[in-house]
């Protein structure tokens, strides 16, 4: 007896639990939230559908109500058989029309939405190339990291994607390794980058939205890709259009030369690093493909590896030792590092840092707009 009131016990604490729990999340985080075009249509979807699958439950549970009680026997050993409805032509006709109503009512927006979402037609012009007036973003998905490329302003950066508000932002997605699933819960579904081809989408970000949660969105891969695929994790930086812009000028300014280090440790941590990590690591936004993450603006992004707090303790940490923080991750074991090297890099990451307002925004349009008439004329004489 005593056994089971502590089953019942736990049972009861794990519903209470389960009830509380469901409704924790964050803004940034959460698809019940959603902070964009995209999002709130696929949120649409999910309230018609649970609309739809409360409304038959809640039919079938009235139903059952009332059959158990004007059917039950009002005294014991009574002969009482209820009035039998099999072969009903009428109610099979009404219990069978119903459930395909339903169905047409779910089905007809859920395929208008799903064409919707995947008419991906202002990435390209007539002629076939990418379209210079179109944010678009080649994404590749790497264990267990991300890299982002501007198609039109070729930049370069990984791990912090940064985003326009209130406006298109195109995906082209792609697996370096095995599969991976892109997704930011809070701006829209998911969608694989695969290794043979190229998927793409397109999100919305919300203005309003962006700012309420603190211009930051969480991304995270949502394909079981090996055992740190829970770590793989990105964040989305949504900005003004005139702030977007400035970035990626201020990030140009970049390939013409790379960051030099200030502080005495951080001078010599670079030379470390030049040895030792530039094989793999690019400093500068270009050249897309490397082994490791783009490193460019290490300094300004908001975590480390996508899962530390952006400190240089915990920088540390994860030079000495990424296996213990993110196992089997191809960083692990390709270089040798006393820890002081160790700490000295770490003194020159923490150094790449934008010069805020450094790049020129026409400038870079005007390169843009130069491309795009180029492309026009080609198009022209073809």
């Amino acid at each position: 007896m005593k056994n089971s009131w502590t089953k019942t016990k736990f049972y009861m604490l794990m519903s209470v639990l389960a009830i509380f729990l469901a409704g924790c999340g964050k803004e940034n985080l959460s698809a019940l939230q959603p902070a964009g075009e995209v999002g709130r249509q696929q949120f649409f979807l999910i309230i018609l559908s649970i609309s739809i699958m409360l409304l038959v439950v809640g039919t079938v549970a009235i139903a059952f109500t009332i059959a158990v009680v004007k059917s039950r026997r009002s005294k014991v050993g009574e002969d009482f058989v209820p009035k039998q409805v099999a072969g009903n032509h009428t109610l099979e006709v009404i219990w069978t029309t119903i459930p395909i109503i339903l169905l047409i009512i779910l089905a007809i927006p859920t395929v208008w939405v799903t064409f919707t979402l995947a008419d991906v037609e202002d990435m390209v012009t007539e002629d076939g190339v990418a379209n210079k007036d179109s944010v678009i973003v080649n994404v590749t998905a790497y264990q267990y990291w991300w890299e982002f490329e501007y198609v039109h302003e070729n930049v370069v950066t990984s791990q912090d994607l940064v985003v326009p508000t209130d406006e298109k932002v195109f995906f082209n997605l792609k697996g370096a390794d095995v599969k991976h699933s892109f997704w930011v819960p809070a701006a829209g579904g998911k969608l694989d980058t695969n290794v043979d081809g190229i998927n793409s989408f397109y999100l919305v970000f919300d203005d309003d939205k962006a700012e309420n949660a603190d211009r930051l969105f969480y991304g995270k891969c949502a394909e079981l890709c090996g055992p740190s695929h829970a770590l793989m994790d990105f964040k989305v930086v949504a900005l003004p259009r005139a702030e977007f812009d400035q970035w990626l000028a201020d990030m140009k300014v970049y390939e013409e030369e790379a960051k030099v280090a200030s502080a005495d440790d951080a001078k010599e941590g670079q030379e470390i690093f030049n040895n030792s990590c530039i094989g793999c690591h690019a400093v500068t936004p270009t050249n897309p493909g490397a082994a490791g993450p783009n490193l460019t603006n290490f300094g300004d992004r908001e975590l480390i590896a996508g899962i530390l707090e952006h400190n240089k303790e915990n920088l540390v940490s994860w030079i000495k030792d990424p296996e213990k923080i993110k196992p089997d991750n191809k960083m692990t074991g390709a270089y040798q590092l006393n820890d002081e090297e160790i700490d000295k890099v770490a003194a020159y990451l923490m150094e790449l840092k934008l010069d805020k307002n450094s790049g020129d925004v026409e400038k870079m349009k005007k390169e843009i707009e130069s491309e795009k008439n180029e492309d026009n004329d080609e198009g022209g004489d073809k």
